[in-house]
């Protein structure tokens, strides 16, 4: 039932490069599930039961730092 998600499409992932909003946006909605995936921890209570919950700031804080790597990812032709 895990299905490969589609990549995000060149000309948004260079738009995005450009700083472009919506571009953005997309990028963000695309690693959407991910971030909350692994901000996703589990806590015991005293009687034993395991509650899962997002941490929200940790999500957050994912999700900042991957706007703020955006304008870094390689374009294909860029020199490195």
């Amino acid at each position: 039932m895990d299905q490969e998600k589609e990549l995000v499409d060149y000309p948004t992932i260079k738009a995005a490069v450009a700083g472009e909003a919506w571009a953005i946006e997309k990028v963000v909605a695309h690693y959407a599930d991910y971030i909350e995936e692994i901000c996703t921890v589990e806590t015991k209570g005293p009687d034993g039961s395991v509650r899962k919950y997002v941490d929200e700031d940790m999500r957050q804080a994912v999700t900042q730092r991957l706007i703020e790597e955006i304008p870094h990812f390689p374009l294909a032709g860029q020199d490195g």
